[in-house]
């Protein structure tokens, strides 16, 4: 059911440093949004090298930031730009605080980093709190693990932020399942913030054009590494698998993500060429359409496949990454207790015929739908719901403004 509220803006930062998760999430709450208040205009700001290539519904856009990199040492470095960080990160917070200010959202919506990538935020959540403007911050289910997310959030001294700056936070997760925030210090005010969403429910994009290369024979298991940046051992483990063992049920659709390197593509898409039946693809902005006709999936078990997996009720096999976090080691731990998804263990030895067995066991894996908690998928309704108050008294706002 829609609403309008002509004249209603929000901004969305997502630091977006590698990989999808961060902006697909956020585009996926700006759709929800948009849809269900008529009027509403959303800006994104994201470092995403492939923003470009993701499709935004009417009133919805991006502003595009300098991208940066995150180096194994755990520096960053600038994506593409030949000058030293310090200045990309200046430029970055001058383009994000300027685009702030004019645009004067009625709500700011901030991804997972509560005063973004090395603080680059801080000015415009201050500048925005002085102009009225409603701030969240949205944390997906899982951050790390609670040790190490509790030295990371101390040594930046982050929780001042949550209980000085923002107005809410919302998880978009259950509490049953996690609670993000364990482990850690946390005063009663920022507590008291704190709404659990359910996960985000993804459902098919409407009025979109099917790529020819996501055209595959069914049925099939989509195998997918999320960006790419870290999947090369998942998909070759399922490759040696299926080379292992060409019994197996289901032909392989390999997608290997935007970010993996050259190198590797290279290697991994000569030898699924010589696989029978199997396809590959680099990239599909569009992967809900392969997830929705899979007969299964075999991924890492980020935040957004896993929304995916719950949402068109898929069979899964995870391995999740456990360095440089824990995060999806723990949702599929959780995941496989609720008993969700199966999981296997990432640290053992990668023997084909491990992940052979579990491919054979797929067809007889329940669905997520026979233990799904209530309210697990309700996400999107309780977001939109969560932001309606902020949004609401545009003409009183804008009458300020303008008389500003």
């Amino acid at each position: 059911m829609s609403e309008r509220l002509d004249g209603a803006r929000m901004l969305i930062y997502s630091h977006d440093t590698f990989g999808l998760g961060h902006l697909r999430r956020c585009q996926a709450i700006a759709h929800a949004l948009v849809e269900r208040y008529k009027g509403l205009s959303i800006i994104i700001l994201s470092g995403s090298p492939i923003i470009g290539s993701f499709d935004f519904r009417a009133r919805v856009d991006f502003v595009r930031v300098p991208g940066v990199i995150k180096l194994y040492n755990g520096e960053y470095t600038s994506l593409a730009l030949h000058i030293d960080i310090q200045s990309t990160l200046a430029i970055r917070a001058s383009i994000i605080r300027h685009t702030a200010e004019v645009f004067h959202p009625n709500l700011f919506l901030v991804d997972k980093e509560p005063l973004g990538l090395r603080g680059e935020i801080t000015e415009t959540l201050h500048l925005l709190k002085g102009m009225g403007t409603k701030l969240v911050l949205g944390l997906r289910d899982i951050m790390d693990e609670p040790k190490l997310l509790r030295r990371e959030w101390e040594s930046r001294q982050l929780m001042p932020a949550l209980a000085g700056l923002y107005d809410e936070i919302w998880v978009y997760g259950l509490q049953e399942v996690w609670n993000p925030l364990t482990d850690l210090e946390i005063p009663q005010q920022v507590t008291d913030k704190m709404r659990y969403t359910g996960y985000l429910k993804r459902s098919l994009p409407q009025r979109v054009k099917r790529t020819p290369a996501a055209e595959v024979k069914e049925p099939y298991i989509l195998v997918t590494g999320g960006g790419g940046g870290d999947g090369h051992d998942l998909i070759d483990w399922v490759l040696r698998a299926y080379e292992s063992d060409p019994t197996l049920p289901y032909a392989p659709l390999f997608v290997l993500g935007p970010f993996m390197n050259a190198d590797q593509q290279e290697e991994l898409t000569g030898r699924i060429e010589q696989l029978p039946g199997a396809n590959t693809i680099t990239f599909d902005s569009h992967v809900e359409f392969l997830m929705a006709e899979a007969a299964g999936v075999i991924a890492m078990g980020g935040y957004n496949t896993f929304c995916e997996i719950l949402s068109f009720d898929k069979k899964a096999i995870i391995v999740p990454r456990c360095k440089p976090r824990q995060e999806q080691l723990i949702r599929a731990q959780q995941a496989s207790r609720l008993g969700l998804v199966r999981m296997i263990d990432p640290e053992r030895i990668k023997d084909p015929s491990v992940m052979a067995t579990a491919i054979r066991e797929l067809p007889n894996q329940p669905r997520p739908s026979s233990t799904l908690l209530p309210g697990m998928l309700d996400g999107l309704d309780k977001v939109a719901n969560l932001a309606r108050p902020h949004l609401l008294g545009v003409e009183e706002k804008q009458a300020v403004v303008e008389a500003v």
